[in-house]
């Protein structure tokens, strides 16, 4: 098995899993897959401990996860936070326990690989090109360091090695080729008359008085949903921005005229070396002996530097400003002209060899050219802070006020009044979770209080109350007889198509064909022989109903009538049964299902390989 596995962990399975690390650091972010370590540990796994730092992270990607699938207006404080923590940890041991097996295998990632991993990671690039500064401040803001990102992406690789080996060592046996073939290849030869009830809607005649009696026998179904008329106040900073003058405007701009303006940047590629004084000094004249004699720089980065990322992309670190790197490198790349090569550089990082591949004259900005943009800017940070004012001006005022008249007053706003708004409601602004959880409240609506100031976003608040409440009332018959009308003249239609399908099923049991019996009730017939499983040909029901019946006996057919289609019946015969065979396959689909069986019976394999090695496991949770 262990041969299998190696074997696995080469082409196509390996893309695969590396892709899904890839995905996963795009979804849920960096940190998803950066698990620390702490004191004071949540569980061990065969006295390996999981630390509370590292449940708090896979809580994290779950709950991102489930706010994802939820929309963007998902209220998060809904979430069952103890479920997810089990959940989160139960992850966590499964994996610690999937982690220790492929370590006891001896499963590893080398260190070139993890290499390209990183390079080629888009979180980690700028204009295509990977990013040290980037790298290295996404793990700093979530406080890890490379060698830790390193190994814990070491260990994602190794556990999807394992599974990808484990799944893939099972092999299918020519006696369940066999058997799988005689299931997924068998055909069977059908007829069938096809009523659709469209054909019997048409012919139904349906009275006042049927409509007036369902309405009545059914009152529970057409009750309207309890709701509320709310008044409310809404503050959006759109409200706040003001007109900028000039005079302010051209402040601003001496003040941030930096930003605009572009310096002139050099693009530098480099080679690191580190260690200590005397191998540092040794390899630094191995690399400049190599580059004097004619390698690439980009070749040489590849040989000789220790920086790992950049060295996957020639050495290249990007353009620089000056202000970029540290003041030697800076003041090195200061002095070099395109395509010119310095001497060595030494910085806290180590000894540099750099190289100037490209450099990008600066240019200087009009205010006029950027004066619209700058009253934007001040206008919204104007507005954000007024807005913030009177929002807390408006928490202070509503929290002691009968109504919302004073807090309108107060803040020169309109009170603003809704049409009726379920706890269902699906459309307009109090569609929003956090809104309807607060109209619905005990204290809003059955206290008469005003509710929070609630924050739809930065920009964005709400203060409401109930203005009328209304309670679940039977709806007016006008309001829901085109429904009743709809749902009756369906039950009437369904219930004729059953009837003339047993009138259909009795001329066959007299002896009649399925074509002269459709014929003779003006019906549509079809016929289709040697129909698979997996065949498109025949609608759904049909198809899944008929290799569900039995097989005939005798010479004779088997009958059903089938009504699990809510837009036809069907009556249907099968005339006979047909066992697949491997050998009628082409060479390439047979390899194909057979591969197939294996890959469903690997799954399998894995699951239960998975479940034994829990068996086993210590498993202590604090």
């Amino acid at each position: 098995m262990l041969q299998d596995i190696r074997a696995n962990t080469q082409g196509m399975a390996t893309k695969v899993i590396i892709g899904l690390i890839v995905i996963s650091f795009s979804i849920f972010g960096i940190e998803s897959l950066l698990f620390s370590g702490g004191s004071n540990g949540v569980a061990e796994v065969n006295g390996e401990e999981i630390s509370p730092f590292a449940l708090q992270q896979e809580l994290s990607v779950q709950q991102r996860r489930l706010l994802s699938m939820l929309g963007e207006d998902a209220d998060p404080a809904l979430l069952d936070q103890a479920q997810l923590s089990q959940q989160a940890l139960e992850t966590l041991i499964q994996r610690e326990i999937i982690k220790q097996a492929a370590g006891n295998m001896g499963l590893n990632t080398s260190d070139k690989a993890i290499a390209d991993i990183i390079g080629s990671m888009q979180q980690f690039q700028i204009d295509g090109q990977f990013s040290p500064d980037m790298f290295q401040g996404a793990l700093a803001s979530a406080g890890f360091t490379p060698a830790l990102f390193r190994e814990r992406l070491a260990e994602d690789i190794e556990i999807g090695q394992l599974r990808a080996g484990i799944a893939g060592s099972d092999f299918s046996t020519d006696a369940e080729l066999q058997l799988a073939s005689s299931i997924a290849l068998e055909g069977r030869d059908v007829r069938y008359i096809s009523l659709p009830l469209l054909d019997f809607i048409a012919t139904v005649n349906l009275s006042d008085e049927a409509v007036e009696a369902f309405y009545e026998e059914n009152p529970a179904r057409f009750q309207s949903e309890e709701s509320v008329v709310l008044e409310y106040l809404e503050l959006g900073i759109d409200g706040y921005r003001k007109d900028v003058d000039e005079a302010r405007l051209r402040e601003e701009f001496e003040l941030v005229r930096d930003e605009f303006e572009l310096a002139t940047e050099a693009r530098v590629s480099h080679i690191l070396i580190e260690g200590s004084d005397d191998d540092r000094g040794t390899r630094v004249a191995e690399a400049q002996t190599a580059l004097s004699q004619g390698m690439e720089f980009g070749e040489a980065a590849v040989a000789f530097s220790d920086d790992i990322g950049s060295a996957q992309e020639g050495g290249d670190l990007g353009y620089t400003a000056g202000d970029t790197f540290p003041e030697a490198m800076e003041e090195a790349i200061a002095a070099l002209a395109v395509g010119e090569q310095s001497g060595a550089v030494e910085t806290e990082a180590g000894t540099h060899i750099l190289l100037i591949t490209d450099r990008r004259e600066g240019s200087s900005v009009n205010f006029e050219d950027v004066a619209a943009e700058l009253e934007e800017r001040i206008q919204s940070i104007d507005a954000a802070a007024d807005l913030l004012v009177d929002v807390e001006r408006l928490r202070d005022i509503a929290f002691n006020a009968a109504d919302l008249d004073n807090p309108a007053e107060a803040l020169d706003l309109e009170v603003q009044k809704s049409d009726a708004v379920s706890r269902n409601q699906r459309e307009g602004l109090f569609s929003r979770p956090v809104l309807l959880q607060a109209a619905f409240s005990e204290d809003v609506l059955e206290a008469g209080h005003n509710s929070e100031v609630i924050e739809l976003g930065p920009e964005q608040f709400v203060l409401l109350r109930v203005a009328e409440r209304r309670p679940a009332a039977l709806k007016p018959l006008a309001d829901v007889r085109s429904a009743i009308e709809v749902e009756l003249r369906e039950r009437l239609a369904k219930e004729a198509a059953a009837a003339q399908a047993m009138e259909l099923m009795a001329a066959l049991q007299e002896g009649s064909t399925v074509e002269d019996a459709a014929n003779a009730a003006g019906l549509q017939w079809q016929v289709e022989l040697g129909v698979r499983r997996d065949s498109r040909s025949l609608p759904p029901v049909v198809r899944e109903r008929l290799f569900a019946m039995s097989a005939p006996q005798d010479g004779s057919s088997t009958r059903e009538i089938v009504d699990a289609d809510p837009d036809a019946s069907y009556l249907v015969e099968l005339a006979r049964v047909s066992s697949g065979d491997p050998e009628s396959l082409p060479a390439q689909e047979r390899a194909s299902l057979r591969q197939r069986i294996a890959g469903e019976t690997g799954g399998t394999l894995q699951q239960q390989f998975e479940s034994s090695l829990r068996g086993r496991a210590e498993i202590v949770v604090y």
